[in-house]
């Protein structure tokens, strides 16, 4: 099968993709942070401390959504539609808020970034909370829903988020289908079902129709999915271009777009979550050297040099810790992954963990000969007076808790994003990665 940009309409039929889409993503983290917010209507957004005249809200939970409370609204109106429960303690009406911690979001992110590109054959990142993955090559439409509640579970338990699953295809009906039945939804739609499942939809619900785009359908009596399916092509060729024939057969459940990485990573991250706490170090280090070992190794079959080699240790309730060393050069050196990392987690011996994950970072893809510091004169740990850029100073680089990575992004496979189709009223994009 090719799964490039020429496959024919016959292979992608035989495709299986998934849009996973992290539910009020925002909000999820500051329940996975204050698990006491769990059902509570939550606002995440700026401008609403005293004093404070402008700000946005930025994603509002599904029990603040129930109060007219909607991402991209005004703070002032979201205020006024649900009060917030700091300076309105006795009002059952009243709703929690919570300013926005991109470094914080981009860390919960990474994990289930790392989730999505361990188990997709190949992996488009669309925005910090939306992946589209071709998983055609590790399942088939029999157990297409068991492989993605996989995925649904893998997140929940490594990330600590729910997250929307749709599977299809195509794109456009794996993306509609993730919103289907959100929260915490999973839809299947099999090939033979993509018409028939699309006809009954608002014509606005189409991948690619905005609001603007729905009101001109409309003023065409096409209401729906399947009206729009059974539109005149040529008609709509002449009101709308090229996109209107684009958008008639995504309605009539056709959309041949290949899923395609962006760009190349900046980091590889493999993560891995206790079933209990542990204070054992001896387990902690087992653990993190049998990530060190996959990180390397995948780094290793993409071609990956790397100037920076990370941990990442979450202790209770969820404190974010990374730690990072940085190299003399770029480098390919499996031995050195698994050296450093058991430096770096010295730090944390006696401490109580309840996730441990390693990172490469500053990747540099050469067809090069590669490097190793196998033979380099240093001290064994990885320490130089020269740091990766050639600045010089110190070069083992410690992190605060949520502090971003010394590369400045988070951790996670891929930083590069494009960006996401409109706002899909769930949350405002704040500058994500």
């Amino acid at each position: 099968m090719d799964d490039g940009v020429g496959a024919t309409r016959a292979d992608a039929e035989d495709r299986i993709l998934l849009h996973v889409d992290m539910d009020c993503f925002y909000a999820s983290c500051e329940r996975l942070r204050e698990p006491e917010l769990e059902g509570e209507p939550v606002v995440v957004g700026m401008g609403y401390e005293a004093g404070e005249t402008t700000g946005a809200v930025a994603t509002a939970s599904y029990e603040a959504r129930e109060y007219g409370v909607e991402s991209a609204q005004a703070i002032t109106t979201a205020l006024e539609r649900l009060p917030r429960k700091a300076t309105n303690p006795d009002d059952p009406n009243a709703g929690y808020y919570r300013p926005v911690d991109m470094a914080f979001y981009e860390d919960v992110a990474a994990d289930a970034k790392a989730v999505v590109n361990d188990l997709g054959d190949v992996v488009r990142e669309v925005s910090i909370d939306e992946a589209y993955m071709d998983v055609t090559e590790r399942t088939n439409w029999e157990v297409a829903e068991g492989f993605a509640r996989h995925v649904k579970q893998r997140i929940e338990r490594e990330a600590g988020v729910p997250a929307s699953v749709g599977v299809a295809p195509n794109m456009s009906a794996a993306k509609i289908a993730s919103d289907y039945d959100k929260p915490n939804g999973l839809v299947v739609v099999e090939p033979d079902e993509v018409r028939e499942f699309l006809a009954p939809l608002d014509v606005a619900d189409i991948h690619g129709v905005g609001p603007v785009r729905a009101r001109e359908l409309r003023e065409l009596g096409i209401e729906t999915a399947g009206d729009l399916a059974d539109a005149d092509t040529r008609d709509l060729v002449d009101r709308f271009g090229d996109r209107g024939r684009e958008l008639a057969e995504r309605a009539r459940g056709r959309d041949d777009r290949a899923v395609e990485p962006r760009g190349k990573p900046k980091s590889l991250s493999r993560e891995s979550a206790f079933a209990d706490p542990t204070d054992d170090h001896e387990t902690v280090v087992e653990q993190a050297l049998a990530l060190a070992d996959a990180v390397a190794d995948r780094a290793t079959r993409k071609g990956a040099l790397y100037r920076t080699i990370g941990v990442k240790v979450v202790t209770p309730p969820f404190d974010v810790n990374t730690r990072a060393r940085s190299l003399p050069g770029p480098v390919d050196d499996p031995p050195l992954v698994r050296k450093v990392a058991e430096d770096l987690l010295a730090e944390f011996d006696g401490a109580t963990v309840r996730k441990v994950g390693v990172r490469v970072s500053n990747l540099d893809f050469t067809d090069d000969e590669q490097a190793s510091l196998g033979g380099w004169d240093g001290d064994g740990n990885g320490n130089t007076d020269g740091s990766a850029d050639g600045s010089g100073g110190d070069s083992d680089d410690t992190e605060s808790a949520r502090e971003d990575s010394e590369d400045g992004g988070a951790e996670g496979e891929a930083d590069d994003e494009e960006e996401g189709d409109g706002n899909r009223s769930g949350q405002v994009s704040l500058g994500d990665f």
